[in-house]
């Protein structure tokens, strides 16, 4: 548990992203003092510029120095728990299995999950600026309707928004909890026999097309989502995966280690 004497960190985020509940969900469960600092999307980068950062969140402050990368978040996160509160085993093997899946998680399953959910919301926006607002600024919140277009074209490329990209990244996210179910056979967590950042990331990047209660954060109602994108997260729900990260954000979410 950090000191309580020393100053807050600071986490950078726009406050929908399921990398930065990554990062909120580590620090939520070490009990790590920390003030979130959350923005819209494109005006994020002057803070996190500001900070030291580069373009993308979540970015924490630390008085170590600015991490701007989920995964070295979790690692300087796990430098200051207690004794048998790390997110990593300390067993040399369990570990590398642990960092391995959370590599997998990181680079495959987060990105696909994100373009699914982008690829499968309506063109609306006054959705997407419901999305896009929370937590920000009011100045950016009064802003976001102005640069929307902009907005909406430099999301559509960077995350190759298209007609057809929906159902390859439903097939990418399908693939990933083949893998998990595998792990899962007669397994309460993915690596050993406690809970170890590979479920949390699994849990938090697979949010997207889970729509867990308990996500960081408050996320848009079932009435305003297309029938087709509801019928595909209660598909993924009902698999052993998808039954797993439902069971984290239940019982593990805002629960201290």
């Amino acid at each position: 548990m950090q000191n309580l004497k020393t100053e807050p960190l600071r986490l950078i985020t726009i406050s929908i992203s399921h990398y930065c509940e990554k990062a909120r969900w580590a620090l939520d469960r070490l009990e790590v003092a920390y003030i979130e600092e959350s923005h819209a999307p494109l005006f994020h980068r002057i803070a996190t510029r500001s900070r030291g950062g580069k373009n993308a969140v979540p970015v924490l402050v630390t008085p170590a120095g600015t991490l701007s990368d989920s995964t070295d978040i979790l690692h300087y996160l796990d430098g200051l728990a207690q004794n048998n509160k790390q997110l990593y085993p300390t067993e040399p093997a369990l570990r590398q299995q642990v960092e391995q899946l959370e590599e997998l998680f990181d680079t495959q399953l987060g990105p696909a999950t994100r373009q699914w959910a982008y690829s499968c919301l309506p063109d609306d926006r006054t959705l997407l600026l419901k999305l896009w607002r929370q937590g920000a600024p009011p100045v950016e919140q009064a802003l976001l309707p102005i640069v929307f277009p902009l907005l909406r074209q430099l999301l559509r490329q960077r995350y190759r928004i298209s007609a057809t990209s929906g159902v390859a990244a439903y097939k990418d996210i399908q693939r990933v909890f083949e893998t998990v179910n595998g792990l899962l056979a007669g397994c309460p967590y993915l690596v050993g026999d406690c809970f170890s950042a590979a479920d949390l990331t699994f849990a938090a990047l697979a949010a997207p097309a889970l729509r867990p209660e308990n996500y960081g954060v408050k996320a848009l109602q079932s009435h305003e989502l297309p029938q087709d994108m509801l019928a595909q997260v209660k598909q993924l729900r009902q698999t052993p995966a998808g039954a797993h990260a439902m069971r984290l954000y239940r019982e593990e979410r805002h629960r201290p280690s």
